[in-house]
């Protein structure tokens, strides 16, 4: 179930008068619209709106040919039904916002005004967080002084008054609470003031996250790089209004409504969170010889080695690799230890044994599982458009495996630099390998990924590994995401530029059954994620 869809419907039902039942004693809309043009009107006479605050004001009403019109100041009707878009029930209005609230910006305070204590001063991304969580932890800040100074001579946002942010984010809502004490930032942030309390502040902030005004949000925001609400544009919004104690009833019902959903999201992460552990827990149990057992006839580790050792052979004959003088072999000498013998010197090992084994099993490092050596791709020279593609780290993506259309062109002038066995190949394991947040994300390249059909190359930030044919790639991968939380944490420099050093990756150990049990073991993890898989699609 789609939660965020959820809510929105819930808005979206609200404003159109289907979340709650209408009452016909309730006082139309249309009153209520009069008694806020009666007040602006005596707020103008007392001098506390100036003459532009209100020359723009507008009335739409329906007329007796049942379509939507609108007057002006200047006593000017015009016909709006094509900017109506759907019908509202008997009592409610259609406004402009500028007839419900007051759209305005703060005075400017400029940066070496910030300070890092004082009165909170926020900036769109602020009321983005304040709209989503209601709490932001700020770290910027106006004097004492600096603020009290605004509120004389510019006034302040008032409890029930809406911040909105106005850049990038766009239409985030926070109503203000009478304990607020804060200033904002100009243009960043805008503020309906809903100073004669007439509309429901809640309600409000319900209508402008609808998609209905959202909508109108993003249509007429003038952002050149960035979106941005203007004043302007923001003023003349069109609006639905219901009665004012429908507009009470209508709150009641969506935060009553939104518990219900948050509960749905709550048990929705928590079956997720689930998910996740019960996937580790079964590459966990396949990569200790605990999730399919042991048959007794299957070829021992020991055979595999020396199909390894033939095939590698094999390709230093012709060529293709070159021979390892200081090849690793691991061994379980008669005292029960493991040993690894390197250019004849043999020590010791059982302090980076991490745990047993089945009899049948054996340790190898990743390096002597590999069929070419373990090396990241090359610094690409990109085109508009070519017949090579480049697997960048962000193709290996967080949840949704590998995905090639985030792969770009590469300048095919360049293609010389790959030798072939650096074009990757169906099976490819492959390791991000750089930078904080995706270092050490292990995933698996298939030929039906590529669905460009283009050939592909990694880039220098990816690390591939290829294993020779008696190891399965598959098996390989599971190993290597089942140790995916070490290896985020192999990274190597400073913080902004961390790298997973190939030679890490190299010396790192590999507990490898039998072929016939690395078969068995990849068919069981296949079976046992496609139902988590279907989980998973059903919660999404």
């Amino acid at each position: 179930m789609d939660t965020k869809a959820l809510r929105q419907k819930i808005l979206d039902l609200a404003i159109r008068g289907k979340l709650v039942p209408q009452d016909p004693n309730d006082e139309p809309a249309e009153v209520l619209l009069e008694r806020i043009r009666e007040q602006k009107q005596q707020m103008f006479k007392e001098g506390k709106l100036k003459k532009k605050d209100i020359k723009n004001d507008t009335i739409i009403f329906k007329g007796e040919d049942n379509l939507h019109y609108e007057k002006f100041q200047d006593g000017t009707v015009k016909c709006i039904e094509d900017e109506i878009p759907f019908e509202v029930p008997e009592g409610w209005s259609w406004c402009r916002l500028r007839d419900l609230l007051n759209v305005c910006s703060s005075k400017r305070v400029l940066q070496s005004d910030w300070k890092n204590e004082g009165i909170p001063f926020y900036r769109a991304r602020e009321i983005v967080k304040l709209s989503e969580n209601d709490f932001v932890e700020n770290d910027l800040f106006i004097s004492k002084e600096n603020y009290l100074e605004l509120e004389k001579n510019y006034g302040i946002p008032q409890s029930g008054d809406l911040m909105v942010s106005g850049v990038g984010t766009i239409g985030k809502v926070y109503i203000v609470k009478p304990e607020d004490q804060f200033y904002y930032k100009d243009a960043s942030v805008l503020c309906f003031e809903n100073r004669n309390k007439m509309l429901v502040s809640k309600f409000a902030k319900i209508l402008l996250e609808s998609s209905f005004v959202q909508s109108q949000m993003r249509e007429n925001s003038k952002g050149t790089t960035v979106d941005t609400i203007t004043i302007s544009a923001a003023m003349n919004y069109l609006c639905i209004v219901p009665p004012q104690n429908e507009q009470v009833r209508i709150v009641a019902a969506v935060q009553q409504a939104i518990v219900k959903v948050n509960e749905i999201q709550f048990n929705k992460d928590n079956l997720h969170s689930t998910i996740t552990i019960l996937k580790a827990k079964i590459l966990d149990l396949a990569i200790r010889g605990k999730l399919v057992p042991q048959d007794p006839n299957d070829e021992p580790a020991s055979v595999l080695l020396e199909r390894i050792r033939a095939e590698k052979e094999e390709l230093i004959k012709h060529g293709k690799i070159k021979r390892d003088k200081k090849e690793s072999v691991i061994f379980k000498g008669d005292d029960n230890s493991y040993y690894e013998k390197i250019d004849g010197e043999v020590s010791c090992i059982d302090e980076e044994i991490p745990y047993d084994i089945p009899d049948t099993w054996t340790w190898m490092r990743l390096e002597n599982c590999c069929v070419k050596e373990i090396r990241r791709g090359k610094s690409p020279k990109y085109a508009e458009i070519s017949n090579v593609i480049v697997f960048a780290q962000k193709c290996n993506t967080k949840y949704n495996g590998i995905d090639i259309s985030l792969a770009q062109y590469l300048d095919e002038i360049t293609i010389k630099r790959y030798p072939t066995d650096e074009h990757m190949q169906d099976g490819d394991i492959v390791i991000n390998s750089t930078g904080t947040g995706t270092l050490g994300r292990v995933g698996i390249y298939r030929n039906t990924d590529n669905t460009t059909g283009l050939l592909i190359v990694p880039d220098s930030h990816v690390t591939v590994i290829r294993s020779f044919s008696c190891i399965s790639s598959y098996y390989l991968y599971a190993f290597m995401k089942a140790h995916q939380t070490e290896l985020e944490k192999k990274g190597e420099g400073s913080t902004n530029q961390k790298e997973l050093k190939p030679l890490t990756l190299k010396e790192m150990l590999i507990a490898v059954p039998p072929i016939s049990e690395q078969k068995r073991i990849n068919k069981s993890i296949n079976v046992a994620f496609s139902h988590l898989a279907i989980i998973e699609k059903c919660l999404n």
